[in-house]
């Protein structure tokens, strides 16, 4: 007996084909190679886009995302949520800013995990794989997300990471640092200069839901060199950009 159900069987078929892809399909190449009617396939992949599985570009061509492509994992539930909310301003950030734009959360170990990035277009620009495992105590956005959680989790934290210089400026100093992640608490953004990579600099601010929980985080990952001024520059616009997303979760303001 055939137990499948066709709508599902559809939408597998639908992210089978996007992940082969060399590129990006239009819509009636998509419903041409799957011989699914085109008003149908439209359906499916709406779906997809909406839930954060694939994404359509300005050409109107999709795609897989990158995250299920080239990243750390599979996402679903909020984080896929989260990512298909997000990137519409990720793309207009990156283009006002003109550098790249990422998305991070902390997973189990607390670790900064980017679920999504926009790249500059720009021939130097910075740019970094996916991963599930970035050291927090020196990124911008890891500074955001710890600075949300109390401060036992924090000495929790702290104790248990092996904190290593990166780089000649990066802070390992456990009471710098609880007290880097109290100040990013109370003004909403934090800034990490060079403590990655020599040449970079971050800049992040929190995104929040209804309840005013800080749920992820959106950087700016910059060259160094072309901005002499992040908190003139920079900070304006990832609040501004962070702010946009939060109403999208619902979130009104303190």
């Amino acid at each position: 007996m055939n137990t499948m159900v066709k709508s599902a069987a559809r939408i597998l078929d639908v992210l089978e084909l996007l992940g082969r892809a060399k590129g990006p399909l239009f819509l009636k190449e998509i419903a041409r190679n799957l011989g699914y009617p085109p008003s149908s396939t439209h359906g499916l992949l709406a779906t997809l886009v909406a839930k954060g599985y694939a994404r359509r570009d300005d050409a109107g061509r999709y795609m897989l995302h990158a995250t299920f492509r080239n990243g750390p994992g599979w996402a679903s539930g909020p984080d896929a949520e989260l990512i298909s909310f997000s990137e519409p301003y990720m793309r207009d950030l990156r283009d006002r800013c003109g550098e790249t734009v990422m998305l991070g959360i902390l997973n189990q170990d607390l670790m900064l995990k980017v679920i999504a990035k926009c790249v500059a277009n720009r021939a130097v620009r910075y740019d970094s794989p996916f991963s599930g495992g970035v050291p927090s105590y020196c990124s911008a956005m890891g500074r955001v997300l710890l600075g949300a959680r109390d401060a036992k989790t924090v000495d929790r934290y702290l104790a248990g990471e092996r904190l290593v210089k990166l780089t000649p400026f990066t802070i390992i100093s456990k009471t710098h640092l609880r007290r880097l992640f109290r100040e990013t608490r109370q003004r909403g953004y934090a800034i990490s200069s060079q403590e990655m990579d020599i040449g970079s600099i971050g800049v992040a601010a929190a995104i929040q839901n209804a309840s005013g929980e800080i749920i992820a985080a959106l950087d700016v990952a910059a060259i160094s060199s072309r901005h002499a001024d992040v908190e003139a520059s920079i900070v304006p616009l990832v609040k501004e950009f962070a702010s946009k997303i939060s109403v999208k979760f619902g979130y009104l303001g303190s």
